[in-house]
Formats: C-alpha cells, sequence, structure tokens
C-alpha cells in the first residue's frame, strides 16, 4: 500500500516530462514560512489519518474550492476527485440546513459503500473553517466506531 503524503504543491514535480517545456514563476521561495509550517502539519495530520486502522487514503480539504491541500494514501481511486465531488455533498447539505432554518454545525457525514467507508469530518473551529477531512476505510479492517472517535480527535488538531 502506497501510504506516501502529496501536499497540493508536489503535482507539477509528480510529471516533470509534462512540464520540462513549461516556465513558472512559482519557487519555493515564495512560500512563507507560515505557509511551510502549515503544510508541514497538515502532512503531519495526513500521516496519522492513515495510521488509523483500515484506512486507505485521506485529504484535508477546502469545500468552497475542492481542492485537497493534502492528501495521501491508495484508496484505489483519484482521492483530488473524491475531494472535489464531496465539496459538493459538504455544501449541499450546508445549503439545505440554512434551508431549513437549522442553525447547527455538521460533525461529520458517513457514506457506506460495499467494500468502503468514507467519513467527511467538518472542521468548525476557527482555525479550520471551511475544511473538511475525508477519510476511506476498508470495511473488512475498519472499526467504524474507533476510526470516527480517533478521526474527531485528530480533526481537533488541524488548523491552516
Amino acid at each position: 500500500m502506497d501510504s506516501s503524503v502529496h501536499s497540493k504543491d508536489e503535482g507539477l514535480d509528480a510529471f516533470p516530462e509534462l512540464f520540462s517545456d513549461a516556465h513558472f514563476t512559482y519557487s519555493m521561495d515564495d512560500i512563507t514560512e507560515q505557509e511551510e509550517c502549515n503544510m508541514s502539519t497538515l502532512d503531519e495530520a495526513i500521516k496519522q489519518l492513515l495510521s488509523i486502522e483500515g484506512a486507505t487514503g485521506a485529504a484535508v480539504v477546502d469545500y468552497s474550492s475542492g481542492m485537497a491541500l493534502a492528501q495521501g494514501g491508495s484508496p484505489g481511486f483519484d482521492l483530488g476527485v473524491a475531494a472535489a465531488g464531496n465539496s459538493n455533498v459538504v455544501t449541499a447539505k450546508l445549503r439545505t440546513m440554512a434551508d431549513l432554518g437549522l442553525d447547527s454545525d455538521i460533525e461529520d457525514v458517513l457514506i457506506t459503500l460495499g467494500g468502503q467507508y468514507h467519513l467527511i469530518n467538518v472542521l468548525n473551529s476557527g482555525g479550520s473553517k471551511g475544511l473538511f477531512v475525508y477519510l476511506v476505510l476498508d470495511r473488512s479492517y475498519a472499526n467504524l466506531a474507533l476510526a470516527r472517535h480517533k478521526l474527531n480527535n485528530l480533526a481537533k488538531g488541524i488548523t491552516i
């Protein structure tokens, strides 16, 4: 199982042959110390999420853009596409709650598939508003209750 972690800015380096003739003005020098700290914090969060028994993939996602800020693991599908799709799930639920006049926060969303659990934990603290954690679990190995408990505890520490 590939448990590598990928930050959003690694994408171009993964396919150097595609971008060999491209010219970019962005460099690692453009990243502030705070942004670098945030990336390492997110990468560490992904590593901790992937250590949950049965976890095959994890991402921290900005639900307004659908962009995965960090992701890792090998769930058997494209986590970036899943992050964008699950952003639609979160925004649709938030819109529905607003239409109903419900004054509450989403804690998590569970999607049960034949062989997997997909957990979406919406981050509601000030330092992480607008983000969610997406965790993919293999149903054969995961303990859903324990995974939700660990995910909730890990999610409390994620800020950007």
